[in-house]
């Protein structure tokens, strides 16, 4: 049942070990010892807080409990702390509420809240917000609506029952009487020779004859009129697709390069001109294709090109001429080639409206041949109808008398076999059905039920946190000698004291009244929201506001609501039966 804590880099300490014992727990030290820093340390574990060792930039905490083992790993990047690995507690929810209920130390918000007489509807009902009521209530709603149109169908299918079953009575009745027919007029034609089965069964192959050149026709028809509605619409996009002419694009495109080509030839030309002869200056270099005379009052050089002498500054004057001129020409072969790229851009628009239109074209001409074909068929397909249909007729008049009504008979009888098979499946699955009935009903009152309990949900924990708080303040106020007699909490969560039989501001208390009080509406929290279920730690800390024989009082009362109780204690406080953490061998921040 031990839990064994290492602690690198959190807060104030940057290493340490402990061990928590199941009871009380007591973090005994002066100040700057790290008895917060440990509550922090408790707090990373859980997941509620993430708090590197200043100056650190990795840290973690590591526990291994009854139940398995924990590492949480804390980084400082880019200024913000990041957490990894598995903290104990997973949800935001349950973060949330190990926050507000299990978490007693100075940040705890209840108690921030109480010690700045803020409202704690907020906070003590923020668990609530991470729970997605209306979310679920909405889903159940939904699930509730199908539970109620599938009984509504189970209800109407045990109302049918009764009628389903005597139509199946009544078909076999009339199956039986047709055989009957059936077989009587067979007696009676028995003599008569093999071929008068001929016509008839001639006309069951005619009549099928008939049909599949009927279904034939209706699937022409309809290919038809499909074809022609595609057909129809693609003439249309051919009649509104407009293609420009080509060969103006072609011809300015092709001006347009020669220009850009020129210009960049004469840029390259230029450019060597420019660089070799701005190399020679400023290498002072052009003695080697030149006489130059140098003297105190400048040097001179005679030109390459004319043979005339000038100085040297005018070569730099001349050559940053040149310079500006090579970045004209430079500006120009740019237009040029945005002139370029603009025009092929709109022969490939060009080119891709002229493929469209063959496309178009070349569907319209398949869609034509097809039609053609299909009304070819057509006719044909029609002539087979008109074929058949004469065929049968003919052999219908062929038959008459004896032979027509045991047609007619057998025709009947199996149209009531289909029937009765179709009936009966119908009553198996009405049957299936009906049987789920009392499921469903069951179903959908459960279902109303836990929407009524989320719906009422928020209202219960308000009164079970007012009904908790009630009895926590009344058992704490017979161990405490407080200067008010009573306090509870409203409907509206405000925090009411009574003193001397008339209400008092919070803030005419004291440190430690305050404090207590803090505690009280916590613990009723904690009783609300069922924390002990999923947090066995309860941190306190930060009650320096409370003398020794207080806090002890407050620890024993608060042992006996958690499995696990860890608080931090100056090491003149004694308590009985605690497992006391000793931070003596722990390497704290900043220690000297």
């Amino acid at each position: 049942m031990t839990w064994q804590i290492e602690i690198d880099s959190i807060a104030g300490i940057v290493h340490g070990t402990a061990t928590i014992e199941p009871g009380l727990n007591a973090v005994q030290a002066s100040n700057w010892q790290g008895k917060s820093s440990f509550i922090t340390a408790l707090k990373t574990a859980l997941g509620t807080t993430a708090e590197l060792t200043e100056g650190h930039t990795r840290g973690g905490v590591s526990v291994s409990y009854p139940d398995g083992q924990l590492r949480v790993e804390l980084a400082r990047e880019n200024g913000a702390i990041t957490q990894s690995g598995s903290p104990y507690l997973a949800g935001e929810h349950e973060v949330v509420c190990a926050e507000l209920f299990a978490c007693l130390d100075e940040d705890n918000p209840i108690r921030r809240a109480i010690r700045g007489e803020s409202t704690l509807e907020s906070v003590l009902l923020r668990p609530l917000d991470f729970e997605n009521i209306d979310e679920q209530i909405a889903e159940l709603t939904r699930e509730r609506e199908r539970i109620e149109t599938e009984l509504s169908q189970a209800q109407g299918a045990q109302r049918r029952l009764d009628d389903v079953a005597s139509t199946i009575e009544r078909l076999e009745r009339e199956i039986e009487h047709l055989t009957s027919q059936r077989d009587a007029i067979e007696g009676d034609t028995s003599s008569t020779d093999d071929t008068t089965a001929g016509p008839h069964e001639e006309l069951a192959q005619a009549r099928t004859k008939l049909q599949s050149a009927e279904s034939r026709v209706r699937r022409l028809e309809g290919s038809i009129e499909r074809i022609e509605n595609r057909l129809s619409d693609r003439r249309e996009k051919r009649a509104s697709l407009t293609v420009p002419d080509r060969g103006s694009i072609v011809d300015d495109l092709e001006t347009a390069r020669e220009r850009l080509e020129r210009h960049k030839r004469d840029t390259e030309l230029l450019q060597s001109v420019y660089t070799a002869n701005e190399r020679l200056l400023h290498e002072g270099r052009l003695d080697v294709i030149t006489d130059v005379t140098r003297a105190l009052s400048g040097d001179t050089v005679e030109c390459w090109v004319c043979g005339g002498n000038q100085p040297t500054d005018a070569f730099e004057r001349r050559l940053d001429e040149l310079a500006e001129t090579l970045s004209t020409l430079r500006a120009r072969t740019d237009r040029h080639r945005e002139q370029v790229d603009e025009l092929e851009a709109k022969r490939e628009e060009i080119t891709q409206l002229e493929r469209h239109k063959s496309d178009l074209d070349e569907e319209i001409d398949e869609l034509e041949a097809r039609l053609e074909d299909h009304t070819e068929e057509l006719e044909t397909a029609t002539e087979r109808v008109k074929t058949a249909q004469k065929r049968v007729d003919d052999l219908t008049d062929a038959i008459d008398g004896v032979l027509e009504e045991r047609s007619d008979i057998e025709s009947e009888i199996k149209y009531r076999q289909a029937e009765l098979t179709e009936t009966r499946a119908e009553y198996h699955t009405l049957e299936n059905r009906a049987e789920r009935v009392e499921l469903l009903r069951n179903e959908r009152e459960s279902t109303a039920e836990a929407i009524t309990q989320l719906r009422e949900r928020k209202d219960r924990i308000k009164r079970e946190t007012r009904e908790a708080f009630d009895e926590t303040i009344d058992a704490l106020l017979k161990r405490f000698e407080t200067g008010f007699e009573t306090a509870r909490l409203t409907d509206s969560f405000e925090l009411v004291v009574a003193r001397d039989g008339r209400r008092a501001s919070l803030s005419a208390l004291s440190e430690g009244e305050r404090e207590l009080l803090g505690f009280v509406t916590a613990l009723a929290g904690r009783a609300a929201f069922d924390v002990a279920e999923t947090v066995p730690l309860l941190l306190v800390d930060g009650i320096g506001g409370l003398a020794a024989d207080n806090l002890r009082t407050l620890v024993e009362y608060l042992h006996k609501r958690t499995e696990y109780l860890v608080f931090t204690a100056y090491p003149e406080h004694t308590m009985v039966e605690t497992t006391v953490v000793d931070p003596t061998e722990w390497t704290i921040a900043n220690a000297t």
